[in-house]
């Protein structure tokens, strides 16, 4: 056999070598689409309702034949509370990067294509957003605009919304900051200025050339920043100010926690969800942003 025909029969198992894909991507892109499904579709499994507390079973421990993950000290399903807590904390997530993504990449575009004073005043409000921890921006903002006393309690809508709020506000710098960084590198290349050459509007080339290019820096960040959201909507519920009743992983946790003593199941199972969940969208961000370098050093 010649050495061509050697190397034509090589090159094709070196490409399959190369795509590949690590490990951790697969075992993270199926929890986050196992923790998509119960968020989604949980309502369709045949488990108690999250709310209604099994008062014949106070506290019994995992791997019990009427509760797989056990109950609460007063009687609530852990199963039933992760599935609804999947739905509340990847929806309260969610909708803060979406949102807070949208904003902040139009601003931080629209800026690092205009220039001028419009991208040193967006600039300076970016580092100072960012100057100030999340945790403690969100909590400023809940305690200003969901504020509760005995003589005007608010409602559990009303701190939803205010939580998404303060999470939306959090993200818009991050992700802003991102779509500057990544705008300043495309708005300099040869096919916009040919574009503004021909005379193409400023609208239809930020939409047409720049976002597209600018779309995978911020969806590998936006992996990342809904386990950051996670976390901080956890941490704020174990502060008491966060989605009450149960609700979410963290309102599971900040419950549990007092009973970790005798039950100690109440922490660990809300706790790992969460830890599961931020530990995949990096490593699910890490991979689409390892991607995304190789993308850009072809072109």
């Amino acid at each position: 056999m010649s050495d061509v025909q050697q190397t034509v029969e090589v090159l094709p198992k070196l490409s399959s070598t190369k795509k590949k894909k690590p490990v951790g991507f697969y075992l993270s892109a199926t929890w986050i689409g196992t923790v998509v499904f119960l968020a989604v579709f949980g309502w369709l499994l045949p488990t108690r309702p999250w709310d209604s507390a099994d008062y014949d079973a106070l506290g019994v421990k995992p791997f019990s034949p009427n509760h797989p993950l056990g109950t609460t000290g007063d009687g609530y399903d852990m199963l039933s509370g992760l599935v609804n807590g999947a739905k509340i904390s990847i929806f309260v997530a969610l909708v803060g990067v979406i949102i807070g993504g949208s904003i902040g990449t139009f601003i931080g575009v629209t800026s690092a294509y205009y220039r001028g004073m419009y991208d040193r005043v967006v600039t300076m409000i970016f580092n100072v957003m960012l100057s100030i921890p999340n945790l403690v921006l969100s909590l400023a903002l809940l305690s200003v605009l969901a504020y509760s006393d005995e003589n005007n309690p608010t409602t559990t809508s009303r701190r939803v919304g205010v939580l998404m709020l303060s999470l939306t506000i959090v993200v818009v710098p991050i992700l802003g900051r991102i779509g500057r960084a990544s705008a300043l590198q495309w708005a300099g290349r040869e096919f916009v200025l040919a574009s503004k050459s021909m005379g193409t509007s400023n609208a239809s080339i930020i939409i047409r050339h720049i976002l597209p290019n600018v779309a995978p820096a911020i969806l590998a960040i936006g992996f990342l920043a809904v386990g950051s959201l996670i976390i901080v909507e956890g941490s704020l519920a174990v502060l008491g100010i966060g989605v009450p009743g149960g609700a979410s992983w963290g309102s599971m946790l900040a419950n549990g926690r007092g009973n970790i003593a005798y039950s100690p199941h109440e922490v660990y199972m809300p706790a790992m969800a969460i830890a599961l969940t931020v530990i995949s969208c990096n490593w699910f961000g890490d991979y689409v942003r390892r991607a995304l370098d190789k993308r850009e050093s072809k072109i």
